[in-house]
């Protein structure tokens, strides 16, 4: 696919040849820790200080602190998922506190725009994505409000990823936990295969068939081990909803590598034991007794296992396993700064090094001492310097991973959708037909590379769902009558920059656009909406920077 790096910092000349075009295109196609009152400052400065020392020490000059009127859109997109109105971004930039950035990033990380943004996020990451179908059937089965609540209630993240693994809910207020394994429709493989880099941060699909080829610390056995964890596991509907049952008997097996040797598939997993089980004779043929469960915690549940894979694997695979926290902060680094302190973000293996060992250090061990805090741990790191750098590249630095100037990045779809609905009409719906149009043709998250495709790009310039919203915002609270009833094209293109972009409009850009609504090939409303278009579907809109 032929792809090309984007920079919204070219949004002059990307804006005026979509104003050219606009016409003809556009009318063709018609939020459980309690908060912490710790000071983190002591934190935030020794990661400032790290990344300082890296830069002295590689004779890099970081580039200039972003103004307030960047890190007010940087902070909202990165934070909530959204752009700020006109009105919250003018509040913040004139609040003459000096840690008025700071406290911004309290207020947004505590609001319920934040528990959504997460969500979708998480959804995304540990689900990927589906089918509208799909989606309606995850809100259906409480997994979508099951992880709006983790992150309103700000739950420990060890704790999550083992409700989650276990797949055992104490309560129907967490039966949503049960949809990461029941969605995958015991195909044991591939649930390892998810698990593996969702939690772990390792990808272990290539130690199917012998040891992985390169990370050689990642084994064959890791592999099948993980597959047996779960392979006891069955869907079942009950009562209650959609449950994970697990047989008490069964699952023995062995693999063979590629010479054709053959070794039973262990309970065991990456960096950690394995687990002792009494394996029947080849020739055995188990019964599966009544002796062998006890009754489920819930009336309805499947009953349990007295011994329990997935609970051993839980108990003593997962609890505190080194691997859990490390991955967790190097994924929320790599969502706020652009790329992981490891990159990929879940291959954290020995061919991908990371760039400041003593940083991911410093974050995990912190991670674990605070109970997993997540809201702790992403305040933390948009406080620091680096976060707040501008997002020109300065001369003469050209290794990202120095983390040396904010890395611009795609806004995902749901960040698009939010951020249209709110730019356009002024209020936004998580659930609106434009967030999920979005979805189904923008469908990366946190990709490797940041590239705009040519189908990303057709699908918001050329498509009859994004056209037809812009068409369909006539109320008289929307942008378009807004704009209209102000009195020259000067002061609509001002009202126009400031509400897409969070800026003023340069004297070239208010000429450009004040010329093109005063033409004459269309009504008022229609020019209008056309450069609403150009803005909406322009590099500037659709990176954060």
């Amino acid at each position: 696919m032929l792809t090309a790096v984007i920079s919204p910092l070219k949004h002059h000349q990307l804006l005026i040849y979509s104003l050219r075009i606009a016409a003809c295109v556009f009318l063709a196609i018609g939020s459980a820790h309690a908060e912490d009152d710790v000071d983190d400052r002591d934190l935030t400065g020794t990661i400032d200080q790290m990344l300082s020392d890296s830069w002295t020490a590689a004779g890099v000059t970081p580039a200039e602190t972003c103004s307030d009127s960047v890190f007010v859109r940087r902070s909202y997109l990165d934070l909530v998922g959204r752009i700020p109105t006109v009105q919250e971004a003018e509040t913040f930039l004139q609040d003459g506190r000096s840690d008025k950035r700071a406290q911004l990033i309290q207020v947004l990380t505590t609001s319920e725009d934040y528990a959504q943004h997460f969500a979708d996020m998480f959804d995304a990451l540990l689900m990927g994505r589906t089918s509208q179908r799909n989606y309606d059937e995850r809100s259906k089965h409480q997994w979508r409000s099951y992880l709006e609540r983790v992150f309103r209630e700000n739950q420990s993240w060890n704790d999550v990823v083992a409700e989650i693994l276990l797949a055992r809910p104490a309560s129907n207020d967490d039966r949503g936990a049960v949809w990461f394994l029941f969605e995958r429709k015991e195909k044991h493989q591939e649930i390892a295969e998810a698990v593996a880099p969702a939690f772990f941060g390792i990808r272990i699909d290539c130690a199917q068939c012998h040891d992985h080829m390169s990370a050689h610390e990642i084994e064959q056995a890791h592999y099948w081990g993980l597959v047996a964890f779960f392979n006891r596991s069955k869907n079942v509907h009950t009562k209650n909803g959609p449950r994970i049952s697990e047989d008490a008997i069964g699952g023995f097996s062995e693999f063979a590598n590629l010479e054709g040797d053959s070794s039973p598939n262990l309970l065991t997993f990456f960096k950690s034991v394995t687990i002792a089980e009494e394996r029947p004779d080849k020739d055995a043929k188990p019964e599966d007794k009544d002796d062998l469960y006890v009754p489920a915690g819930l009336d309805g549940d499947p009953r349990v296992p007295r011994f329990s894979r997935r609970e051993k694997f839980v108990d003593e695979i997962v609890s505190d396993h080194p691997l859990i926290a490390r991955a967790f902060v190097n994924r929320i680094w790599a969502m706020l700064m652009g790329r992981g302190i490891v990159h990929p973000f879940d291959e954290m293996d020995s061919v991908h090094p990371p760039s400041h060992p003593e940083l991911l250090d410093l974050l995990a061990e912190d991670f674990r001492k605070s109970d997993y805090n997540i809201r702790r741990l992403v305040q933390t790191i948009a406080s620091t310097k680096a976060y707040q750098l501008g997002s020109v590249k300065p001369q003469g630095i050209d290794d990202p991973a120095t983390f040396a100037w904010y890395l611009e990045r795609p806004l995902t779809a749901e960040q698009i959708g939010r951020s249209m609905q709110l730019g356009v009409r002024g209020n936004f719906d998580n659930n609106s037909q434009i967030v999920q149009q979005v979805r189904q043709s923008i469908r990366d998250v946190m990709p490797k590379e940041n590239v705009a495709t040519v189908k990303d790009a057709l699908f918001l310039t050329n498509n009859a769902a994004v056209n037809n919203f812009i068409n369909e915002s006539n109320d008289k609270n929307h942008l378009t009558l807004r704009t209209l009833n102000l009195g020259s094209p000067q002061q609509q293109a001002e009202l126009l920059f400031q509400t897409i972009f969070g800026r003023q409009p340069d004297s070239e850009e208010v000429e450009t656009v004040a010329s093109y609504l005063m033409q004459n090939q269309a009504s008022q409303m229609d020019r209008i909406k056309q450069v609403i278009w150009s803005l909406i579907t322009s590099a500037e809109f659709r990176f954060n920077h």
